[in-house]
């Protein structure tokens, strides 16, 4: 059996599935309809990056989703895909939004507008300059949650991403005076990390709350499919506890590792990455070497 996973928010680069777009039918109609759902000029953005929105949390996660749903469903056509030999799929964060429109728990048109709205809500959650993250090297979660309590920092963690690699949200000021005490406790990079905001963390409880109104009235279906949730890194097959997992998603932490490690649990070995970039190939790699990864993110892929 056969696991597929899509990216997060950090994949973006400018042209991403533009091949797609102009080798196959099928991909320039989904970002028709995308950009129907949506009102935003979703190509205009990933082509021509127009005014540097590509970067901009409003306009980067819907990109994303588009950019990972053309790829996938191209790659679905042109090698007769059967989604009944698709065992599990998981997303880094926005990847899960990816994931649950692939594997038909929610529709095209629900999912492309509570993307819409969770750009919106995330990049407005606080304001400008004022928190942010950073990504640690070297040390596990365990070791990063010891340092913060240990010297009492205002700072939770975002993203456990790999026994090597934790990101942290907080205060931008805490953030930046914290890096000295990291760096002393042996964290080996101490990275300030180019986002809006202090994502998955308890700055994001009020736009969670505005995303949850959104959530709560889109259907989702049940199927054989598995999700692996990133708020606990379970395994689950009913919409209705997917549906509670999402909605705790964005002020909570991305357990990645342990999402893999549960991936791992259930005797999947076989994983397709698609979605742009291969961030998840290589924080995969670093849980795990039982994986056989193939990433999916250009036409020649196929």
């Amino acid at each position: 059996m056969t696991s597929i996973i899509f990216p997060g928010q950090g994949s973006q680069s400018i042209n991403m599935a533009k091949d797609f777009h102009d080798n196959f039918k099928c991909a320039r109609e989904i970002f028709e309809k995308i950009e129907d759902y949506t009102k935003i000029q979703i190509r205009k953005i990933i082509f021509e990056n127009q005014d540097n929105k590509l970067d901009l949390t409003q306009f980067t996660q819907i990109c994303i989703f588009s950019a990972s749903y053309v790829i996938f469903k191209t790659y679905a056509e042109e090698v007769n895909l059967n989604l009944k030999e698709i065992n599990v799929m998981m997303g880094h964060s926005l990847g899960e939004y990816s994931a649950l429109v692939c594997s038909n728990k929610i529709n095209l048109e629900d999912c492309s507008i509570l993307l819409k709205k969770r750009g919106e809500l995330m990049n407005n959650a606080v304001e400008p300059n004022k928190t942010g993250m950073a990504a640690l090297i070297g040390k596990d979660c365990d070791f990063i949650q010891k340092i913060i309590e240990d010297n009492k920092l205002d700072l939770e963690i975002a993203n456990d991403n790999s026994p090597i690699q934790i990101v942290i949200s907080g205060n931008i000021n805490e953030i930046i005076n914290s890096k000295d005490i990291f760096i002393k406790n042996n964290v080996k990079k101490f990275i300030n990390l180019n986002v809006s905001a202090a994502f998955h963390s308890t700055y994001m409880n009020e736009a969670q709350q505005e995303l949850n109104k959104e959530i709560e009235t889109t259907n989702f279906k049940d199927n054989a499919i598995k999700i692996i949730s990133n708020y606990d890194g379970k395994v689950y097959t009913k919409s209705n506890l997917i549906k509670d997992n999402l909605k705790k998603q964005m002020a909570n932490k991305v357990n990645w590792t342990q999402s893999i490690k549960n991936l791992e649990y259930i005797g999947e070995n076989k994983i397709l990455e698609i979605g742009p970039g291969k961030v998840l190939s290589g924080l995969i790699n670093r849980i795990s070497k039982k994986f056989d990864i193939k990433s999916i993110n250009q036409v020649s892929d196929i």
